[in-house]
């Protein structure tokens, strides 16, 4: 199976432009709150009707602005897992599974069998009020599956749960997923959440998509600024090439990225866990003051101002181990160093 989306959607002063395709995988909508991941979710299953564009699912046109084509959501074969799940309340767990089964004849057998497969066989008669967060969870993926769609979209589906049981929800939709066969659209804000759960990632940014890639080209070539932000670095700062070395104004600083700098760079960015006590000798290496040390629960975080930095430069952040700042002999001024394959370059 195979899903494409070009569409364009206006909603008041925010505009919304994406493009991207997917095969049978799960594609990652990765972006800030507001982006319009959402809005894409909502165009693809009907709920919203895009200004221009495209939605193919399968070789099934489910929307064509030229053409004129716009089948109604009960027609596209979407799964849509929203956000507070968006049972019936009315209903018992057996009623809302049953009620999405399109042959009747199999309905009794069709709600037995995902009652077994989501574990919900305690709770089958309860309704969704009497439920927990997890439950409610199983038995709104049941009640999707039991539509047979072709490809699940799945809104920020842990964003209403705590930490612990987010974990464990993670691992069962995971392995309800690697059961399906089809597209999962998964929205997400959440890096991590990406990276354990989706191949491939989609950046949605101020409502304009940026092209697919792969999750390990997002974490070492995000192209964008706000792409690398998404994916957790937190150093920037702006940058000057010189040659194959860029200037650093803020920090008054030159580094090397030992090859040619592309013309049009005005930003660096270097993520927390890349920047490293330096070794004697080494690379890019630059005196820095402390100004905060932070105990994060597996790390130390340390707030650096390096040395010649003009008044209200950015800090710098760096990351490390516990035991490896605890053995520092001097924590006020310390020397780091930054590899140039560690260097983050973008145009804008």
């Amino acid at each position: 199976m195979a899903l494409s989306v070009d569409i364009q959607k206006q909603l008041g002063s925010f505009c919304l432009q994406v493009r991207f395709e997917a095969g049978d995988e799960r594609l990652a909508l990765l972006g800030a709150s507001g982006c319009g991941k959402s809005v894409t979710l909502r165009c693809v299953a009907g709920i919203l009707t895009p200004d221009e564009g495209r939605v193919v699912l399968d070789g099934v046109t489910l929307f064509d602005s030229a053409a004129k084509i716009d089948l109604p959501p009960q027609r596209r074969k979407v799964g849509y897992l929203f956000q507070q799940y968006a049972l019936f309340p009315n209903m018992t767990v057996a009623q809302n599974i049953a009620a999405a089964v399109r042959d009747r004849s199999a309905r009794e057998e069709t709600v037995s069998r995902l009652v077994r497969r989501f574990r919900l066989e305690g709770v089958s008669r309860q309704k969704p009020g009497q439920l927990s967060g997890g439950q409610q969870q199983r038995a709104a993926l049941a009640r999707i599956l039991a539509s047979e769609p072709r490809t699940l979209l799945l809104d920020e589906p842990f964003s209403a749960l705590d930490s612990y049981l987010k974990y464990q929800l993670e691992l069962e939709l995971m392995e309800t997923l690697d059961q399906f066969s089809g597209t999962v659209l998964w929205v997400s804000h959440d890096r991590g959440e990406v990276f354990r759960s989706c191949q491939r990632v989609c950046v949605i940014d101020r409502g304009q998509s940026c092209p697919v890639q792969d999750l390990s080209q997002l974490f070492h070539n995000p192209g964008t600024e706000s792409a690398a932000r998404l994916s957790g670095c937190k150093n920037f700062a702006g940058a000057v090439p010189q040659g194959e070395r860029i200037f650093l104004p803020e920090w008054n600083l030159t580094l090397d990225w030992a090859r040619p700098v592309p013309e049009g760079i005005i930003r660096m960015g270097v993520r927390a866990h890349f920047v490293h006590i330096a070794e004697p000798g080494e690379q890019n290496a630059f005196p820095c003051q402390v100004t905060r040390v932070v105990e994060d629960v597996f790390n130390t975080v340390v707030i650096l101002r390096p040395e010649g930095a003009v008044p209200g430069a950015p800090p710098l952040r760096m990351e490390l181990d516990k035991m490896a700042w605890r053995a520092l002999p001097a924590r006020e001024r310390i020397t780091v160093s930054i590899e140039p394959r560690d260097i983050l370059l973008f145009e804008e």
